[in-house]
Parts: structure tokens; C-alpha cells; sequence
């Protein structure tokens, strides 16, 4: 073990630890998060990437140098590390937004969390990737990107997930490269290849303003209205009050 993941475990042990000795008589939530804040400054803060990655959408950390935004996205990491429900549950406003059809609130947070083998916690693992925008020290957003002005339509733009994926001229590996894409925006084409592990897509060259069309791995997209997590502060704390795909 690395001796910073070492410092997280151990942390996060010594949460579990906190927890077990508080009052049995305080409400779980609050025992929770307490010992979360009392030990957070001992979890190295490695919810985002340290060295920063290239490309104009590629993740970043603004929330940092927001009061309390450090704590914060430490608390979230442990839960989520976890995969504490009760941690994150604690994090969660009461009215915390789940979906646009009126699902909300933190108990049915908590039964999402159980669902489908854990697939939203996945999704959190991977939110917790893509860097963190703050605004106006009020509201946090991950992914990092969902805050930007990203010049293409949202509802069919994604964002290429890593630095050098190669967009091909058909949609095989060994097909010719048209050009390589780091962490830049795309629009998905209508005329999808079936099942094809390849997307068809379009993306504007900075530089020269010339749109090219080729094929990127599906793997290596994100949609950029997938899912997000907002937190915004409340009475002095930060909680989570969105955590949404769509619109």
C-alpha cells in the first residue's frame, strides 16, 4: 500500500472507531457525521487528480479554496470509499434531488444506494474523478465540467474521457486516425453503429474550426447531462442537494 492510501485507510478506520465510541444514544446520522468532521483533517484529500490532466474539459479542482469545501469532498470520499450509506446519507439534505420525476429525499437516497448491485455507487466513485466546480461559495458541482459553458447541444454532447483518444475514420482499431482528443466535446450523430463498441461523432477543431467526424471508443464518453452531484451550503454546511442524470 502506498503510504498516502495507507493514510486515508487508516483514517477512515479510525472513523469507524469514532463512531462505534460516540453516545449509542445520538441519532446515527449525527454520530456519524461527527466523527466524520472530527477526523476528516487526517484524510489526505485525494478525491481529484493531483496532477492536473489536459484538455479544455478536463477535471479540476475549484472547491478547495471554498470554506469547508476541503472537509467536504474528504467526507464524501470516505463514504464512498466505504460504500457507508449512513455516511453519505448524513451528507444529503433531507430534500436532496434524486430525479425529475419527484424522487427525492434522503430515504430514498439510501434505497438507490442499496439497488441495482451498488451501480450508483459506481457512478459516485467515478464523479469523484472528474473534478469539482465551485461557484460563488455557495454551490459545488461535480463533474467539474457540468458548470462550464461547453459549446455543444447537452442533450446529445458528451466528453471524451482521457488524453490521446484516437477518433478513427471508421469504427475499428486499425482504422486511419483522423485526429487524437484530450478531455474535449463532442457531438454523438444520430447514424450510430448498432452495438459497435465505437461511437460516431463530430468535433470541432479549436484551432482551425474544421469539424471532423470519426469514431471514438463508447467506453471513452460521457454524456454531459449524465449524472452529477450539487452541494450547496446550508445553515453553515455543505450538503448534498442534487445527485441527478438528465433534465
Amino acid at each position: 500500500m502506498q503510504p498516502s492510501s495507507m493514510g486515508k485507510g487508516l483514517a477512515v478506520i479510525a472513523v469507524a472507531l469514532a463512531i462505534t465510541a460516540c453516545d449509542r444514544h445520538d441519532p446515527p446520522s449525527d454520530r456519524l457525521e461527527r466523527a466524520a468532521e472530527e477526523l476528516v483533517s487526517e484524510v489526505d484529500s485525494e478525491a481529484l487528480p493531483a496532477q492536473q490532466p489536459e484538455g479544455p474539459w478536463a477535471p479540476r479542482n475549484e472547491c478547495n479554496a471554498v470554506p469547508g469545501g476541503t472537509d467536504f469532498l474528504a467526507s464524501l470520499q470516505a463514504a464512498i470509499d466505504t460504500r457507508d450509506a449512513d455516511a453519505l446519507v448524513a451528507l444529503a439534505a433531507d430534500d436532496v434531488k434524486l430525479d425529475f420525476g419527484g424522487g427525492a429525499g434522503a430515504g430514498e437516497l439510501r434505497e438507490r444506494l442499496a439497488a441495482n448491485d451498488g451501480e450508483l455507487w459506481d457512478t459516485l466513485v467515478e464523479l469523484l474523478e472528474l473534478g469539482c466546480a465551485a461557484t460563488d461559495e455557495t454551490t459545488m458541482t461535480l463533474p467539474w465540467y457540468f458548470a462550464q459553458d461547453i459549446p455543444v447541444d447537452p442533450y446529445g454532447g458528451a466528453v471524451v474521457t482521457g488524453e490521446g483518444v484516437l477518433l478513427h475514420s471508421t469504427p475499428t482499431d486499425n482504422a486511419p486516425v483522423r485526429a487524437q482528443l484530450s478531455w474535449d466535446a463532442v457531438e454523438m450523430l444520430p447514424d450510430q453503429p448498432g452495438d459497435s463498441a465505437f461511437a460516431h461523432v463530430s468535433w470541432t477543431d479549436p484551432d482551425s474550426a474544421d469539424v471532423l467526424e470519426g469514431y471514438v471508443p463508447r467506453a471513452m464518453l460521457r454524456s454531459i447531462i449524465d449524472y452529477r452531484l450539487i452541494a450547496s451550503r446550508r445553515n453553515n454546511r455543505w450538503r448534498i442537494t442534487a445527485l441527478i442524470a438528465g433534465d
